[in-house]
């Protein structure tokens, strides 16, 4: 039984949900790029941004008026951005800082509305 409880564990830990658990889209109008499935405040941009590879990946930057340092969260198992989403607004609010974090294994398409 224990390589089971293993493997699941390991499953959740290391592979992020497929498909993500939220969406991109942009607004045609403004050009901005916005998660759905999320509650998305004002002081958060979402980001496309190429690697030096080619590969497009979505980056999360929350902005904090007090802050004075920017935080880079690099999750290294492809943390899904919807799920990470409230611990990033939470960190920048409690912190005192800008967050910026990134899901580094992207396969969304971005949809125009």
């Amino acid at each position: 039984m224990g390589a089971v409880t293993s493997s699941m564990a390991s499953k959740f830990a290391f592979f992020p949900p497929n498909p993500p658990s939220y969406g991109v889209v942009m607004e045609e109008s403004t050009g901005k790029i916005k998660m759905t499935e999320v509650v998305q405040g004002q002081d958060v941009d979402i980001l496309k941004l190429e690697t030096k590879k080619g590969t497009e990946i979505i980056a999360m930057y929350v902005r904090n008026p007090a802050a004075k340092l920017t935080v880079l969260y690099s999750h290294g198992n492809a943390a899904d951005l919807g799920q990470m989403y409230d611990l990033f607004t939470e960190l920048s609010l409690h912190l005192r800082v800008n967050l910026m974090g990134y899901s580094s294994l992207c396969n969304i398409e971005i949809q125009n509305i």
